[in-house]
């Protein structure tokens, strides 16, 4: 069963956010039929760690303003991974994210398009 329209709809609020704050690379992967825990990865990328705290608090902000409140918030010194149940944002450096690979990890899982970033290639 793909991800609810809640779940989609709290992940274009994150993305819309994330490209707010210069958030790039950024791709949404429907996990409704691989995980019990949550139905959406959002990944996004940032340049430094300053830039991932702004994207990670502006996505946090602007799901608080639809009523949304994280259950944790994890950082490390170039990542940071916000858990909404349904949601859950990586927020990594360029860097990190070509370590960890998550978007190969999780390939074989349908991409739910963002409309940020068709948003943002339209204007391009």
């Amino acid at each position: 069963m793909p991800a609810s329209k809640e779940a989609i709809t709290i992940t274009q609020i994150a993305a819309h956010a994330a490209m707010d704050k210069l958030g790039h690379d950024l791709v949404a992967i429907d996990m409704s039929d691989q995980l019990v825990l949550c139905e959406v990865f959002l990944i996004a990328s940032g340049q430094n760690t300053p830039q991932i705290q702004a994207i990670a608090d502006e996505v946090e902000r602007k799901l608080h303003e639809v009523g949304q409140k994280p259950a944790r918030r994890e950082d490390g010194p170039e990542w940071i991974l916000i858990d909404y149940s349904d949601l859950v944002v990586h927020i990594q450096t360029d860097e990190l994210r070509r370590y960890y690979m998550l978007d190969r990890l999780w390939n074989d899982c349908p991409i739910i398009p963002l409309d940020a970033v068709r948003d943002a290639e339209s204007r391009a």
